[in-house]
């Protein structure tokens, strides 16, 4: 990692930053609330087919992470390069690195907070999670940049096209659109490491299965994802003009999401097995925000109230980390409070919020001030000028 200064931050849209932060504030809060069993539903993902405001959370950065990636491989001129095909094997690399230590942690100190000792608890290889929220942006992060730096930028909405149909046909005849342990993706993953290293998801009937929501086959799709974010990138770069860049941004994010809302009748919209149509509708949104955001923030300078969401921008990764390993240590680090072990977790909502605030609000209100502990460590860090990069 490398910090970088606050000049080389301020070269580019500020709007990019704010969206960026926006989605990881979101992904922080939707991924806290003091009680699963009592998240209100737009903070829920949806059960299966169907679409949430929670559900774009990961998708909008995902777009973010391919507009960025186009800015970041203009200095390779896009080619093949030692330098560029390093930079991305090794940022691939690590990203997937940091994504399986987030999981090992986390079996680590659930492991501890049930009585294992450490050795015990930090051999649980067994059931290590493989692949995972992190583990998914890297993969997408490094195809879609060596397709990038492989393939004539000419020839990009072919590959996205190719990637998305190939894909829907896969899914159609392979079960991919049934919530079960036939369907193709996890057919694919079990076969390759077994359930024990697989998510665990429950049916409407209630019953368990291995079916991962990032797996590897629908990392297909998001390949598609990011290069789609790269177009934009590169949409911005030639039109300099902010009033031409919103213009052309909102217009194509219409498209795709209109054609993502239209298709759904045929390919269901669905983030668990991340659908081609759920590329399409999610890629559109998130555009049709970066555009509103360019809009506000930077052609009429309305930025004050996004200056919360800026400390999560510029530091996204190191904040999400942050923000994983604060959640197994609350979570999992148990004290004696009357008689009883609770962890700071619970007592926090249970004791603290819970008994005035009700159940839900509750809730809302303990995911609220976990972003705001995370928001204080970003903060800290932009204060400093530190940008932490891979």
């Amino acid at each position: 990692m490398n910090a970088t200064s606050a000049s080389q931050q301020n070269s580019r849209l500020l709007s990019l930053d704010i969206l960026r932060g926006i989605t990881i504030a979101g992904m922080i809060m939707v991924n806290n609330p003091g009680s699963w069993s009592y998240a209100y539903a737009p903070l829920r993902h949806a059960h299966w087919h169907g679409l949430t405001p929670t559900d774009l959370v990961f998708p909008f950065f995902m777009f973010i992470m391919g507009v960025s990636t186009f800015m970041s491989l203009r200095k390779f001129n896009f080619e093949p390069s030692k330098a560029a095909i390093g930079k991305i094997i090794r940022r691939t690399i690590l990203i997937f690195v940091i994504g399986l230590a987030l999981g090992w942690f986390g079996q680590l100190t659930r492991g501890l907070a049930t009585g294992e000792s450490f050795g015990v608890a930090a051999t649980h290889f067994d059931t290590l999670r493989i692949l995972g929220v992190l583990q998914r942006l890297a993969l997408a992060y490094g195809f879609a940049a060596l397709i990038a730096v492989l393939v004539n930028n000419k020839l990009l909405a072919w590959v996205i096209g190719i990637l998305l149909v190939g894909y829907y046909l896969i899914l159609r005849f392979g079960n991919g659109f049934d919530m079960s342990e036939e369907n193709i993706i996890a057919v694919i993953d079990k076969t390759l490491w077994g359930t024990g290293h697989m998510y665990k998801d429950t049916t409407p009937e209630g019953v368990r299965i291995a079916l991962d929501p990032e797996g590897l086959l629908s990392t297909i799709p998001s390949i598609a994802h990011v290069l789609i974010g790269f177009l934009f990138g590169k949409l911005i770069v030639a039109h300099r003009d902010n009033h031409t860049r919103v213009e052309k941004i909102l217009i194509w994010g219409t498209i795709l999401a209109f054609s993502g809302l239209l298709l759904q009748y045929g390919c269901p919209i669905n983030k668990k097995i991340w659908s081609s149509t759920f590329v399409l509708v999610t890629t559109g949104f998130a555009a049709q925000l970066l555009g509103l955001l360019i809009w506000i923030i930077d052609i009429h300078q309305k930025e004050k109230w996004s200056r919360f969401f800026h400390a999560f921008g510029v530091n996204p990764l190191i904040v999400y980390v942050f923000a994983g390993v604060l959640a197994n240590l609350v979570s999992n680090i148990r004290f004696s409070y009357r008689g009883e072990f609770a962890s700071l977790k619970s007592f926090t909502y249970e004791v603290l919020l819970r008994p005035w605030a009700g159940d839900y609000f509750g809730s809302l209100l303990y995911a609220l001030l976990f972003i705001t502990v995370c928001w204080l460590f970003g903060y800290i860090l932009y204060k400093k000028n530190i940008y932490i990069k891979l």
